[in-house]
């Protein structure tokens, strides 16, 4: 019978290396992994786990030997590691396959169930290298992480992040935003991981508005003070693994010549981006050797590299990015959506890399709180589609704040290993890791997410996220209110095309509809399923699949209603569009009530700062409509409606009858009328 290694409580890890800060920390979190699955073992066997460097190995792969003790049984096992990251590769790879912890433990709630030993085939194993070179995520877009705890950058919080990210694979990450990256900076290199940057804050530097917002933010004027900024970014990190961003955008993430017009030609453009990055380039081989580097083609800056008015030093990384919806064309900008394609061509040499969103914020239709409408076929091929055409050195993956994408990020993560992926195959193990096998009920939920999405583009993959219900909608009331219906409003032009409002208006009541159509059969069949589901699952599925088909179940209502709003008030019927606008904020609540809903235990807090769908500012905005409407209609003493349509005739034209107790607030009015049945939101 083939000999095993056992793995119990007493198991020790023996590190005959130089015990860094990452090696100290993954040898921390297996241990708490040991803790967690293993219990106590009376007969005090005990076995070694010996930690060793493999300079044959290649870098950031690793191999399990075993070794017998004394009394014939197999007493040691020795992981070796061609690198740092092999050895912490190594030691998740055990507590994954052997311990049962999954990449997402703790991000999906998983129960871990205990044992009392495990044991581990005692056969030589090799790992395979990683098909994707540097790898990871860019944590962008971060709020609610940073508003979960009272602490903005607690351990607590970005730790799990961080293993998460190496139970994955993952290498490399750009731990946050602006300030949020440089104060993660450390912890995130002490875990292992290598920085990269953000594509609008070149080798990580401090923004130059933030630095100096007394000064134009012009390299022509102020070249200095920039150079200053990219210095202090290069020594307080040329110590630690970095893949180096250059580039140069303007501030707040927008185009350099948007405050500097003297910049009015693509040549100009190019020639000053061009030599900056030469110049950061120069500047950063002065305190770094053979620094790796890379640039991002995003946006405005791909059209101008196509055109032919951008170099680059030979090998620095060329970082194609998707539009934001997973397909790799370029992002729609404003109200302008070129959909330039978004891969190197034969003539784009090696080495190039790929930007790529699961989680994205445009204040239009992207996703935030919700998976990203457009799913795994989409997703696999247009990444294997970038893999043949050369773009496998670098991946990096915005993954938002984390948990409501996490089944993506998974499969991402599968790609960036492999190179490739069987969709349906990792749907079921995904449900049977996380949802303890629960069935093919839930992994048709999954399935029929990514169905249920609405269209609103002549595009396959112009399908919305939550975003859609939200900002269009909280422009449609701004534009309202402001009186300019006459014109049409021009954040909905890359939507609708430059038609009047009142069509504007008519254009995203039929995608509403159309919406909650799908998603109410949606969050029925989620709802069904999350009945038969127990304990621990039950509550998972609640908190992301459940969740998620609410808000947009609840997004398209509020949308729509929002709408009949509108309508009624073309119409001078002020008492409708009160209701509907009251109705449609309802709606919106109920997305509020499900996130407040899915908080509990740990992830107590886990929504309330979030700023950037923010369906609480659509609530407000909502009830500063229906409040307006009230006054519209029901005049300024706020009596007539309810005199004449909830007091009893006999009682009508006396005028102290309606004078004795306060008007009733705008809840209790649109109770009351509902009580009457003075309006079937069905039907009108």
């Amino acid at each position: 019978m083939p000999k095993s290694f056992i793995m119990n409580s007493h198991t020790e890890i023996k590190p005959d290396i130089p015990v860094t800060k990452p090696i100290r920390n993954v040898i921390a979190i297996f241990k708490r992994d040991m803790r967690k699955v293993l219990s106590p073992d009376k007969e005090k066997r005990k076995s070694l786990i010996i930690l060793k460097e493999d300079s044959e190995l290649k870098k950031e792969t690793f191999s399990l030997r075993f070794e017998d003790n004394p009394a014939g049984e197999i007493g040691r096992m020795i992981l070796s590691g061609g690198d740092e990251l092999g050895l912490i590769y190594g030691l998740l790879y055990l507590s994954k396959t052997y311990l049962s912890i999954p990449p997402f433990w703790f991000w999906n709630d998983v129960r871990i169930k205990a044992s009392k030993e495990v044991k581990i085939p005692a056969k030589t194993y090799f790992s395979k290298s990683f098909y994707v070179r540097y790898r990871g995520w860019f944590i962008n877009d971060e709020m609610l992480l940073l508003g979960w705890k009272d602490e903005k950058y607690s351990e607590k919080v970005w730790r799990p992040v961080f293993e998460a990210l190496l139970r994955c694979g993952g290498n490399m990450v750009i731990p946050g935003t602006g300030e949020t990256s440089r104060h993660l900076w450390r912890l995130a290199s002490d875990m292992g991981l290598i920085l990269t940057h953000h594509h609008a804050e070149p080798l990580g530097a401090e923004l130059f508005l933030s630095a100096y917002p007394d000064k134009k933010a012009s390299y022509k004027k102020n070249a200095p003070l920039f150079e200053k900024l990219w210095k202090q970014a290069i020594l307080r990190q040329k110590d630690k693994r970095v893949v180096w961003g250059l580039g140069f955008r303007g501030q707040g993430d927008a185009p350099f010549w948007c405050s500097d017009p003297s910049y009015d030609t693509p040549q100009a453009r190019g020639k000053l981006i061009s030599d900056v990055i030469r110049r950061q380039y120069e500047m950063l081989c002065r305190y770094v050797d053979s620094p790796v580097c890379c640039t991002s083609l995003y946006g405005e800056i791909m059209e101008l590299y196509r055109r032919g008015f951008l170099k680059f030093p030979d090998g620095v990384i060329k970082v194609w990015a998707d539009n934001g919806y997973g397909k790799m064309v370029c992002r729609r900008q404003g109200n302008e959506n070129l959909r330039i394609p978004s891969l190197p061509k034969k003539e784009d040499k090696p080495p190039n890399g790929l930007y790529y969103h699961v989680s994205f914020h445009d204040l239009q239709a992207s996703n935030h709180l919700t998976m990203l409408p457009n799913g795994p076929k989409l997703i696999t091929s247009e990444l294997k589609n970038a893999f043949r055409a050369g773009a496998n050195s670098y991946l990096i993956v915005n993954c938002g704040s984390l948990k409501p994408h996490i089944y993506l990020l998974d499969l991402v993560s599968r790609l960036w290993s492999t190179g490739t992926v069987n969709i349906d195959n990792h749907l079921r193990n995904y449900v049977k890791v996380y949802f303890d096998n629960a069935g093919k009920e839930v992994e048709q939920c999954f399935r029929n997410y990514f169905k249920a999405a609405v269209p609103y583009g002549p595009h396959g993959d112009d399908r919305a996220g939550e975003q859609f219900y939200h900002y269009p909608v909280r422009n449609i009331i701004s534009h309202w209110l402001q009186g300019n219906q006459s014109n049409p409003e021009t954040r909905l032009v890359w939507a609708t095309g430059g038609i009047p409002f009142a069509d504007q208006v008519k254009w995203f009541a039929v995608r509403y509809a159309e919406g909650e159509k799908s998603w109410k059969h949606f969050y029925k069949e989620c709802f069904q399923t999350r009945e038969k589901l127990v304990g621990n699952v039950r509550q998972s599925f609640n908190d992301t699949l459940l969740l998620q088909a609410e808000l947009h179940r609840s997004g398209c209502r509020g949308g729509l209603l929002l709408c009949r709003s509108y309508f009624a008030y073309c119409q001078k019927d002020f008492l409708h569009a009160y209701l509907y606008a009251n109705a449609s904020m309802r709606a919106y609540q109920e997305g509020l009530k499900a996130m407040k809903a899915a908080e509990h235990g740990i992830w107590i807090g886990f929504y309330r700062n979030d700023c950037l769908t923010n369906v609480r500012l659509t609530v407000s905005f909502l009830d500063v409509l229906r409040r307006w409407l009230r006054i519209l209609g029901d005049g300024g003493e706020c009596i007539n409606w309810e005199r004449k349509y909830l007091v009893p005739k006999s009682l009508r034209r006396t005028m102290l009858e309606t004078t004795y107790t306060n008007q009733l607030t705008d809840d209790e009015l649109y109770n009351e009328f509902l009580k009457h049945g003075l309006l079937n939101l069905e039907e009108k």
